[in-house]
């Protein structure tokens, strides 16, 4: 039994995990943090550094002011950590790396199965296709959502350029200069409105045809069900950055 923290509780990822470990019997939800004081079946702490609850591993999805809280608190306690919250500094990156190296860290933009495998088969249509296809990426998501373009569509495009042997550069706003597309750019865009949960949709557009890569997401519980699948992988496990990769065994 994975003994679990949520930081962000009773936010939406955090009501989902809650929701979605209900139906599991190999991980539990032992404390929660959230600056939000409201009714729960575990206790609750407004920080991290208030909690006495021990735990095999803290679940971030929360804010990147909180996450910098978390990779302090899990420093200090050596707390394995599954850091779902996107639109981080390079400097929290950087911590994160560093802090990979004495406790298990398991970081991800997005902790959908279908995400991932979409990457991979984009990958895949890029070493074919190469620069005869202009690569375009779309993602669309919630008009709540605060970062613009989404850690996922950054993601994705991250993993397109350390794949291919031609250098890529992103563009995310074309309105501001007239002049034609360079096949090296990747184009990035963002569409926030409504509920949307997210979509992501990848476009290799060549001569005479266009071939399009997308996910959809129906519900929050997608990525809950990975970031609970990613705790109990992650308990237990040696110092080092792990990835989705790892836990689809890629």
């Amino acid at each position: 039994m994975t003994d679990i923290i949520i930081q962000g509780i009773h936010g939406r990822m955090g009501r989902a995990l809650c929701t979605m470990i209900e139906a599991r019997t190999d991980c539990r939800v032992v404390a929660g943090v959230d600056a939000k004081e409201l009714p729960s079946a575990v206790p609750v702490f407004p920080s991290l550094e208030k909690n006495t609850v021990p735990a095999d591993v803290l679940i971030d999805f929360s804010n990147p002011d909180a996450t910098q809280n978390a990779i302090e608190y899990c420093r200090a306690h050596k707390l394995p950590c599954v850091i779902c919250t996107t639109g981080l500094s390079e400097g929290q990156e950087q911590a994160l790396r560093e802090l990979s190296k004495t406790v298990a860290v398991f970081k991800s933009a997005n902790m959908s199965l279908g995400v991932n495998l979409l990457i991979e088969l984009a990958k895949q249509a890029n070493a074919v296709l190469g620069t005869d296809f202009d690569v375009e990426i779309i993602e669309k998501h919630h008009h709540n959502k605060l970062d613009a373009p989404s850690g996922t569509a950054l993601m994705i495009a991250d993993e397109l350029c350390g794949a291919s042997p031609v250098p890529y550069h992103y563009v995310y706003d074309r309105h501001a200069e007239r002049r034609k597309r360079e096949p090296t750019e990747i184009g990035i865009h963002a569409v926030r409105g409504g509920s949307i949960v997210g979509e992501h949709e990848v476009i290799f557009a060549g001569p005479e045809e266009v071939i399009t890569i997308s996910h959809s997401a129906g519900s929050r519980e997608v990525f809950a069900n990975g970031a609970l699948n990613a705790a109990v992988f992650l308990a237990g496990k040696p110092a080092g950055m792990y990835n989705m990769k790892d836990l689809m065994h890629l």
